[in-house]
């Protein structure tokens, strides 16, 4: 795998096989940073970048980096389909130039035939860098940062695009009607699950015990408990504890994920008296979520998502799920058909299908169905299917959504 980083700018180390890779060249991805921070949207590059690798072996990349370091914890290491250009400087606006020029330079040399925009706020510059020379480029999508009107360069960004890339129907929409967007213009790109991660088993004798919940049925949530994230739904759920714990006394309540709103939710629950079914569990390591899914006998978060991955990775431990029913979940939901949408801020409907779900008689729980659909439709083979249709152009179904399918 090529590295180049921004002390070698004035090399021609990294461009060594000059014309004789360009065919090996053929796409360039524009990132903020992938391998120095963790969240969704950093977890769902990776998946695209590993569906590039499977779309077809002929492809190459160069992939560039605005704010990872050469040395980062790269998992691509050692691909040689991969260029990596590491552009973090010792400054934010270094870090800009180091970017402009490096990319500059490479779609002098390489002319790819897709320059693939990583984020709404490097769009500015790909489509400065990329339009004069006549190179298309795309822009990814994912959920709040388009859902609104985004500036003015930004839009003109977006607006001048050969595609827009994003993850759910719902962002399609918001995002098309914030920005004057042609719904035809953009292609659905969806999050996917890893079915060899995300495992049905047995609960954990060990986390039982650790958190009191032995002989409990046990709903779950794991979201950021930030006081700007209360649209995730965690209040709404404990709001519908008192109807729930009325018919269902067992129940508790599974908070995992931090934030400054932990305090104003254990406070909710002690004025509602349903502290003692409240159970937050804070921070939990990545190795340890799938053993916290096989706790729960429901994933409840009544929330507006982009789109909501973490209701893929219940499904796939064969998990009942309840999502809100007007955001980006209606895609891994299929509309109602493979879960529970509710009207998000409503906690007596949150009560009412949660006290469904526990009943267990809805298809909806049968969790090896559940699981076998979510993976049909949302699994890797899925996406790499769908990248290689966007990448090409060729005309696809649109990703993900079989909402017929029996």
């Amino acid at each position: 795998m090529g590295v180049s980083t921004p002390s070698d700018l004035s090399s021609s180390s990294s461009f060594s096989s000059g014309a004789a890779t360009s065919k090996a060249s053929r796409y360039c991805f524009v990132f903020l940073e992938i391998f120095s921070q963790e969240g969704g949207i950093q977890s769902y590059v990776k998946d695209v970048l590993n569906a590039f690798l499977g779309a077809d072996e002929h492809h190459r990349a160069d992939v560039f980096l605005l704010r990872d370091a050469a040395g980062c914890e790269n998992p691509f290491e050692g691909n040689s389909r991969f260029t990596f250009h590491y552009c973090k400087g010792q400054s934010a606006k270094q870090g800009r130039l180091n970017l402009a020029a490096r990319l500059a330079v490479n779609l002098l040399r390489c002319r790819p035939e897709r320059v693939i925009c990583g984020h709404v706020n490097l769009a500015p510059l790909v489509k400065l860098l990329a339009q004069p020379l006549g190179l298309p480029y795309v822009v990814m999508t994912y959920g709040k940062e388009v859902w609104e009107s985004v500036p003015g360069a930004q839009q003109k960004a977006l607006q001048g695009a050969r595609r827009v890339w994003t993850i759910s129907r719902y962002s399609r929409e918001r995002l098309c009607s914030a920005n004057g967007i042609k719904p035809g213009k953009v292609e659905m790109l969806p999050c996917v699950v890893d079915g060899e991660q995300f495992t049905p088993g047995e609960k954990s004798e060990k986390w039982l015990a650790h958190y009191g919940l032995a002989d409990a049925k046990v709903l779950m949530t794991v979201a950021r408990l930030w006081s700007g994230d209360i649209y995730k739904g965690v209040d709404v759920t404990i709001r519908a504890l008192p109807q729930i714990l009325a018919q269902h006394p067992e129940v508790k309540y599974l908070v995992i994920g931090r934030g400054d709103d932990q305090p104003r939710l254990a406070q909710l629950a002690e004025e509602l008296g349903v502290a003692q079914a409240v159970v937050f569990a804070g921070f939990v390591a990545t190795e340890d979520l799938v053993a916290h899914y096989r706790l729960a006998d429901a994933y409840v978060m009544p929330s507006q998502e982009g789109f909501g991955i973490v209701y893929l990775e219940a499904m796939a431990c064969e998990k009942p799920v309840l999502a809100g029913d007007a955001d980006g979940s209606a895609d891994p939901l299929q509309d109602g058909r493979l879960g529970w949408p509710v009207p998000h801020r409503d906690s007596e409907a949150v009560a009412l299908a949660i006290l469904e779900m526990l009943a267990g008689g809805d298809q909806r729980c049968n969790g090896a169905w559940l699981r076998d659909e979510a993976l049909a439709l949302f699994g890797k083979a899925a996406l790499r299917r769908h990248l290689a249709g966007l990448l090409t152009e060729e005309p696809m179904p649109e990703a993900g959504l079989r909402l017929a399918r029996s």
